[in-house]
């Protein structure tokens, strides 16, 4: 019914940056919060970034001051602006999206994520 694609991962030398980039199709009426989590090998997948409809946002410690959600409600789509990278960064980036569909019904819907790796 609803998908979420991402894009923008890579393979980036600390200090860089990179834009990832999450779109939702479907029978979508409404999209709510939307966000990015990241897992790393080993590693339980975290929140890094949440922004509202209303454009609401916060974000994990870690990611304070380097990295800033955005969205284009326009365009169903989620970004996520990565600057000043570390190596523990690396790891996979999910999207994630509370979308009430054309049925009305409420799904929690994720990506199938995108890779970041830093390089140091």
């Amino acid at each position: 019914q609803v998908q979420l694609v991402e894009s923008g991962g890579g393979l980036v030398q600390a200090g860089g940056s990179l834009r990832l980039s999450c779109v939702a199709s479907g029978s979508i009426f409404r999209i709510n919060a939307m966000g990015w989590y990241c897992q790393a090998p080993g590693k339980q997948r975290e929140l890094v970034a949440l922004i509202t409809s209303g454009g609401g946002s916060n974000y994990a410690d870690s990611v304070k001051g380097r990295f800033t959600i955005s969205r284009d409600n326009a365009k169903n789509t989620v970004y996520l602006q990565m600057n000043s990278l570390e190596s523990e960064d690396t790891a996979v980036y999910y999207c994630n999206a509370d979308i009430t569909t054309t049925a009305r019904v409420s799904l929690r819907t994720w990506g199938k994520g995108t890779q970041v790796t830093v390089s140091s």
